[in-house]
């Protein structure tokens, strides 16, 4: 029985109320028919997330800096194989999963202060769009007929903003619909190797991603099997938030009908959806048609991954020694590497020479962070941990001691059953300050108990306890704001609860009415600066290690409010370079910084995402020469925060977001990246042929070493009669070349390459005419010239 025929007869057999029942995402077992439970959704971003212990691979904007597909289709294999390891044999305590996975975020990063630009690859369409074929092939896997897992891709359409992003009117003039925002989508389904499309929570000129006609018109027309999956709790915002509807029975019936075939609504109750569309088949707003439509397509996406032969099923063999195992942890120290990038080396600041003593200075020298869509790290290596067994450490956070006592005296201490104030003396906490976002305007603050090293967090009662590992949650619950009381005291706010802290009856310290909010006095025990250059002028040399934390000030529904370094972290650096010249900055970030005194004094800077488990592996090897810095910019690095349009303005174009159309300097341009060798390009020779073109150019290694060169071609169109960009990158290839040699390189560019959407003709259009073709290292540098 064919694929076809097996869905028609589930179809037929199936009563209407088990249909209506599989339209949620936690689909009932129907044993009558041997349907087994199923449930859209495994998170696999940058590899498997909330299930515990699973590789942690670089986050997906480092993989994005490695402009190696070959390395992410690798990284998707393996996060896929883990997948089936959870779903054929979960570990002890583990869910079993489904096969339909969430990732990659195809979305390009025009924003830097976009809360979740660590999800996605670049600012650039054309390689978004290669490196999501790359990473959906591996979870995609080779089998002709099973797939290793399903992918779905995030989020469909035009969402780059947290703040108010349920509700948030995009408009997105057509011209960047079709140049800048689908082309991340629709190669891959083109590919054939996704499976679905999530809708992004918020409106696109006027219309709520989840009922707008592009799902048909656009995506299903480029695949007509394609599924639908709604994002959480979307369904309900048609009518809750966005009130675009007046019910909810109404609002389903227009989601289903303009193609959303998956409910991710009410967690694991699938009782609202369930009525709601039995209302909305009764009163004849949908029909059977409408429901077998949906669920057509979504028994179709199962039986791909064998859930209905296993028999012909080459992946069931899979167990749970795959997960976490060596071979993927090699891959993930690979996939670090490959996203290091080394932004500014002065001459003889890096690479280091080996020995010595070296000061491992900043809050992520010994730590290794993880997002809210990682895994449980197996095990983590810190920068500060692999430079160890080549140097003589030395680790300093940077950060304030302090107590925290009231006006009369008393001074808090951590209990057995949460925090409460004594005559003395107190528990001594690492302050943080982590600055402000869109959504917070006052500085956000951490309180580590150094007894315990544990946060202080509140739970749901405002209760609060030093009992956190780390901060994380989807609330999260160890930030405190600091707000000005009398001079000298504060009142301590819980920014998850939105409640001043208090003292409760039995003396504990809770987050209540305000009436009886405590005024504080902060008592300095020990300075962050002064132990940081006491350990700065000790050493030889200096690494400073800053950034952010994945869960602070920059993550899902929290949008940064600037490029600029929080205010602690910034003079951090400049305290310590002032006490030892021989300093070097590692931002280890999700995002890009506005950092324009750094790069003006600091010797030699690196970047590198949250790269996993084996951070600490790369940045140390760049620094100590081991491994070659390889990687490159995948978007803009500005130098100001006025540099940038408004954050809900789309239009690329006339506003002039990346590379393409920023009028202005930037601090680093997209795809720049230094090396420890040198790179020579040859003539650039481009040729006509068939379906377009065909670029060729010689790179050759002039250095003393080994090393690899991303060798970008871009494309300035001379002929259109609309504005066009400064440049366009129309091809991409990291190659490896050894020192002293050379590789020839070769790319094939379409027509659609040079192409421009056509208002009048509705079409990509590539008029004749004189375009120029620049091989080069980065967006804005000119090596050669060709066309």
């Amino acid at each position: 029985m064919t694929t076809s025929d097996l869905v028609e007869d589930l179809l037929r057999r199936l009563t209407t109320a088990e249909k209506i029942a599989m339209l949620h995402q936690k689909q009932p077992a129907v044993p009558r028919l041997g349907l087994a439970e199923f449930h859209t959704g495994c998170e696999v971003l940058h590899g498997v997330a909330w299930l515990g212990r699973a590789t942690v691979f670089p986050q997906a904007v480092g993989l994005g800096a490695s402009w190696d597909r070959a390395l992410l289709r690798a990284v998707g294999e393996a996060a896929a194989t883990e997948v089936r390891a959870f779903r054929h044999d979960p570990p002890d305590g583990a869910a079993r999963v489904s096969l339909n996975v969430w990732a990659p975020v195809v979305n390009p990063l025009r924003d830097p202060r976009w809360g979740r630009n660590e999800e996605g690859y670049s600012e650039d369409p054309y390689a978004t769009a290669q490196l999501a074929v790359a990473f959906c092939t591996g979870l995609r896997g080779d089998h002709p007929a099973v797939w290793r897992t399903t992918p779905v891709l995030k989020h469909f359409l035009a969402y780059n903003m947290e703040t108010r992003r349920d509700v948030v009117d995009i408009a997105v003039p057509e011209r960047v619909l079709h140049e800048y925002e689908l082309p991340g989508f629709l190669e891959p389904l083109r590919a054939g190797v996704a499976a679905g499309v999530m809708p992004a929570y918020n409106l696109v000129n006027g219309v709520p991603n989840h009922v707008h006609p592009l799902l048909a018109s656009v995506l299903r027309a480029a695949a007509p099997d394609l599924v639908v999956c709604s994002d959480a709790q979307a369904p309900s915002n048609l009518v809750v938030t966005e009130r675009y509807f007046d019910e909810h029975a109404a609002s389903h019936a227009a989601a289903l009908r303009a193609g959303v075939d998956s409910y991710t609504d009410n967690g694991p109750d699938s009782g609202p959806t369930i009525a709601r569309f039995t209302e909305a088949l009764d009163r004849g707003l949908i029909t059977e048609a409408d429901i077998d439509a949906a669920l057509g397509r979504l028994l179709r996406m199962r039986a791909r991954t064998g859930e209905f032969t296993p028999e012909d099923d080459p992946y069931t063999g899979i167990r749970r020694d795959a997960i976490a195992c060596d071979a993927h942890a090699r891959l993930a120290a690979r996939a670090a590497h490959a996203g290091v990038v080394l932004l500014k080396n002065s001459p003889g600041a890096l690479p280091w020479s080996a020995g010595g003593s070296v000061a491992v200075i900043g809050h992520l020298g010994d730590r290794v962070m993880t997002d809210w869509y990682s895994g449980t790290l197996p095990y983590a290596v810190t920068v500060a941990g692999a430079l160890r067994p080549r140097l003589d450490v030395s680790t300093v956070d940077g950060l304030d001691r302090i107590g925290l006592a009231t006006p009369d005296g008393r001074e808090l201490r951590v209990d057995d059953d949460g925090l409460r104030l004594h005559d003395g003396p107190g528990a001594v906490f690492a302050h943080q300050d982590w600055g402000t976002s869109v959504q917070c305007p006052v500085p956000v603050h951490t309180l580590q108990d150094t007894g315990s090293g544990r946060y202080v967090t509140v739970d749901d009662d405002g209760v609060l306890a030093a009992s956190a590992a780390t901060p994380d949650g989807w609330v999260v619950r160890e930030l405190w704001e600091l707000h000005p009381a009398s001079p000298g005291e504060f009142l301590l706010y819980s920014n998850a609860l939105g409640r001043y802290v208090t003292e409760g009856p039995d003396g504990r310290l809770t987050a209540g009415p305000s009436d009886g909010a405590l005024r504080f006095v902060r008592q300095q025990v020990s300075s962050g600066l002064a132990t940081a250059v006491a350990a700065a002028r000790a050493a030889d040399r200096v690494v400073v290690v800053l950034g952010n934390d994945p869960h602070v000030n920059g993550r899902e529904t929290v949008d940064r409010s600037s490029l600029t370094l929080p205010a602690q972290q910034e003079a951090l650096l400049r305290a310590v370079l002032e006490a030892n010249p021989a300093t070097v900055l590692a931002l280890v970030s999700s995002y890009p910084y506005a950092i324009d005194w750094a790069q003006q004094h600091v010797p030699a800077i690196l970047w590198s995402s949250h790269a996993g488990q084996e951070l600490g592996t790369a940045v140390a090897a760049a620094l100590l020469g081991d491994a070659n810095p390889g990687g490159r910019l995948p978007q803009t690095w500005y130098r100001s925060d006025a540099a940038l349009p408004d954050a809900d303005d789309y239009d690329i174009i006339g506003s002039g977001w990346t590379y393409q159309y920023h009028r202005g300097e930037p601090l680093y341009p997209f795809g720049h990246g230094l090396s420890y060798t040198t790179f020579g390009y040859g003539p650039l020779s481009v040729t006509a042929t068939a379906s377009g073109y065909a670029a060729q150019v010689t790179v050759t290694n002039t250095g003393p070493r080994d090393g690899d060169e991303v060798v970008q071609l871009y494309v300035t169109p001379q002929c259109w009669p609309v504005p066009a960009p400064a440049r366009r990158l129309a091809g991409f290839e990291r190659v490896a070349v050894p020192a002293g040699e050379s590789r020839e390189v070769r790319f094939d560019v379409p027509v659609a390459a040079l192409a421009y959407w056509s208002t009048g003709d509705g079409r990509l259009v590539a008029p004749p005419g004189k375009y120029t073709f620049h091989a080069a290292g980065d967006a804005t540098c000119t090596v050669t010239l060709g066309g």
